[in-house]
């Protein structure tokens, strides 16, 4: 009988603590560590169209051009300890659950322990990198030896053609959810004041948008690699930014979804102040 109190009791404290300021703290952490990492992006994908940029648009380059600033070092380590956060706020929401009415639903737990193994490899990445290891290759080689790997199995090419087909799915509803703005479900917007609202709406649907479309874009890219069963057809992200120059609307387009994810990094940063946690 002790035992089982012990256990309810310790399980009462552990979802306090996942619910508590501490979760809150982890969560604000990670979406600011995540808009620094998209600012980033979109700011190097703006100098590619506009000719002037010379790094790879993806979380390598965006590592790379924050370690050749001031402190670059001191950046590097706080942004994986906030990439950390992040992985460990949507564990929590896979355990215990997320806020709102339906958070404890299989619905919400599933897409929550799915982000946060991305979130744990992106902070394993980032904080390589900042201790020397080089954790953040290419984004563009990472995706065409893993695509290559997966091929290589049973069924391979069904699988990469059925986990393209996915992304490009997630980046669709990506892009409509932010376009119907149901990102307000998840903020205070009671705390905004009418101005501050239309720039977070400006920046959401904007970056939403953007977003989406990069993550249909890297899908079709795999859908057509599983079809053609070529993996050097697997883009990631540089490679598929630059495809949007390609286009018969040249590097405009690229500019604009470039301006897009620029965009959706300062959302990240309304949302680390506004999000319900």
């Amino acid at each position: 009988m002790n035992a089982r109190v012990l256990a309810r009791t310790g399980r009462g404290h552990a979802r306090r603590a996942a619910n508590g300021s501490a979760a809150e703290g982890a969560a604000r952490a990670g979406l600011t560590a995540r808009g620094v990492i998209y600012l980033l992006v979109g700011t190097l994908a703006l100098q590619i169209a506009l000719g002037t940029g010379n790094r790879q648009a993806d979380r390598g380059g965006a590592l790379a051009e924050l370690s050749d600033k001031p402190f670059g070092a001191v950046l590097l380590w706080a942004l994986g300890a906030g990439l950390v956060g992040m992985a460990l706020w949507r564990l929590s929401e896979a355990i215990f659950g997320a806020t709102g009415k339906d958070g404890h639903t299989a619905r919400k737990r599933l897409p929550a322990a799915a982000r946060c193994v991305f979130y744990a490899f992106v902070a394993y990445s980032v904080l390589a990198f900042a201790a020397g290891a080089g954790g953040s290759g290419s984004s563009d080689r990472q995706s065409r030896d893993v695509t290559a790997r997966v091929m290589e199995m049973p069924a391979g090419r069904w699988l990469v053609g059925v986990a393209g087909a996915a992304i490009v799915v997630a980046g669709v509803v990506i892009a409509v959810q932010a376009l119907r703005r149901g990102y307000h479900k998840k903020m205070k917007l009671g705390a905004l004041r009418p101005r501050t609202r239309r720039l977070v709406d400006v920046t959401g649907v904007g970056g939403g948008t953007a977003r989406g479309l990069v993550f249909a874009g890297v899908g079709a890219f795999t859908v057509r690699a599983a079809v053609d069963y070529a993996p050097d057809r697997a883009k990631g992200l540089d490679d598929t930014l630059r495809s949007f120059a390609d286009t018969p609307l040249g590097p405009w387009l690229l500019a604009l979804v470039a301006a897009g994810l620029v965009l959706f990094g300062v959302f990240s940063f309304a949302l680390a102040r506004w999000r319900r946690v």
